[in-house]
């Protein structure tokens, strides 16, 4: 399973998203949006987010923002 945490800068929800895979012992990739012009295109345009943090598990499992029950569902698969 590849997880992707799509972040930003001075975001608490991603700091707690992350925070929360850590302590679980979920492996993931980070991609910083202000950094890179593509991965902000495809989270704005692709998926229609605007709101960070954005976990992409798979192309039909993604959501926004820091969301304990999507998290631990994670876990627990």
């Amino acid at each position: 399973m590849s997880i992707t945490v799509y972040t930003k800068p001075e975001c608490n929800s991603c700091d707690q998203t992350k925070r929360r895979l850590d302590k679980r012992g979920i492996e993931y990739e980070t991609v910083d949006v202000t950094e890179d012009a593509a991965a902000a295109e495809f989270v704005t345009d692709g998926l229609g987010y605007r709101q960070m943090p954005v976990v992409v598990v798979d192309e039909n499992t993604h959501w926004s923002g820091f969301r304990i029950d999507a998290l631990d569902k994670l876990a627990a698969a």
